[in-house]
């Protein structure tokens, strides 16, 4: 199966706000929220690039946000040790903590840290991960916590719900190892552990922590890792395995592609379509990864091209895709937070 199209990146929108963006995310309906470290949210409604509405004063730096169904305006922010739930079309222009529906705290002692959400297509649950390397879920009728018995053994920093498989997660962690659980069960199903690179003379590499996941909806998957690396599960992708299997094979090392792609760490990424990936370094350098889905085994590949480098944000913390547009967000050279909107083109 070949990708059906390349494309262009082109520069649409530059978003400057006081603190750096740490987190950033499309709502349902093609809106773009930007989380700082400061401990606010803003909310836009491009391509007018003015505050629609926001959320300040939330005690802790925005790590991720998670929105609800397509229908609904509620959204769940994580910051510092909880979770908290708003509804981004209330009559208040800026919400602040007093506003939230709902206050879930996933650590008792409030010393650990989530660093990312996201809510399952069924909107009955949400997963969290933790600094401790804590993989847990929320029931969000109950709101009941559940962590899993098996953690990583330094920091989680991401996780994603498995398509059509609503009780099943996939998170990856700095002790360069991804995990697939059945949280229902409480048990892990696989697991896939990353080597470090061979080192140059002249090079020393980061260790090849996994930075971020993302699950494509027909079920493959793709990692970036600290040293570099783009790794690409298909043993659970649809279109090679037709028939639904028990178990998710997403993380079968002779069903993977994988290559080095940067210099730097890959810190964000996104299925833009079952067959292209979009990718950040920290440093700004975003590249196009195009899937070839072939019957044979031996003729799968992907081949990768540089679409854009940043043009105002020195660090990158996060990526989102929506329709044909993708944003980064991080800091500038200043110190201040950016996020810069492209277009994806279909060429």
């Amino acid at each position: 199966m070949q990708p059906e199209h390349t494309s262009a990146f082109a520069l649409q929108h530059t978003l400057l706000i006081p603190a750096h963006v740490s987190t950033l995310a499309y709502t349902k309906n093609g809106r773009l929220v930007l989380g700082s470290d400061d401990g606010s949210l803003r909310l836009y409604h491009l391509p007018d690039t003015k505050v629609v509405k926001a959320i300040r004063g939330l005690g802790s730096e925005v790590s991720s946000v998670s929105e609800m169904m397509p229908n609904s305006s509620e959204i769940w922010v994580a910051c510092g040790s909880s979770v908290k739930l708003f509804n981004l079309d209330a009559e208040q222009l800026i919400q602040s903590h007093e506003n939230a529906l709902a206050v879930i705290q996933l650590d008792a002692n409030e010393g650990d840290v989530v660093n990312e959400i996201s809510v399952s297509e069924n909107q009955k649950t949400l997963v969290f991960t933790m600094d401790s390397g804590a993989v847990g879920v929320v029931d969000l009728e109950t709101k009941s916590i559940q962590r899993m018995k098996t953690q990583h053994n330094s920091i989680c920093a991401t996780a994603s719900f498995i398509p059509d498989r609503p009780n099943e997660v996939i998170s990856g962690g700095y002790d360069s190892a991804l995990l697939h659980f059945d949280f229902k069960q409480g048990t892990i199903l696989s697991r896939r552990e990353f080597t470090a690179l061979p080192q140059s003379s002249t090079v020393s590499l980061s260790p090849p922590f996994v930075l971020c996941v993302s699950v494509s909806s027909t079920g493959a998957i793709a990692a970036g890792t600290a040293d570099g690396q783009l790794w690409i599960g298909l043993g659970g992708d649809k279109r090679i395995s037709v028939k639904k299997t028990r178990k998710w094979g997403g993380l079968r090392e002779d069903m993977s592609l994988s290559r080095k792609i940067a210099d730097g760490p890959v810190v964000a990424l996104a299925f833009l379509n079952p067959v292209t990936i979009v990718t950040s370094t920290l440093l700004g350098a975003i590249s196009q990864h195009s899937l070839h889905i072939e019957s044979k085994t031996e003729d799968r590949k992907f081949e990768s091209v540089l679409v854009a480098q940043t043009r105002s944000i020195a660090k990158v913390n996060g990526l989102a895709a929506y329709g044909d547009s993708v944003a980064v967000g991080g800091l500038a050279a200043d110190g201040k937070g950016v996020a810069e909107v492209y277009q994806y083109k279909v060429v």
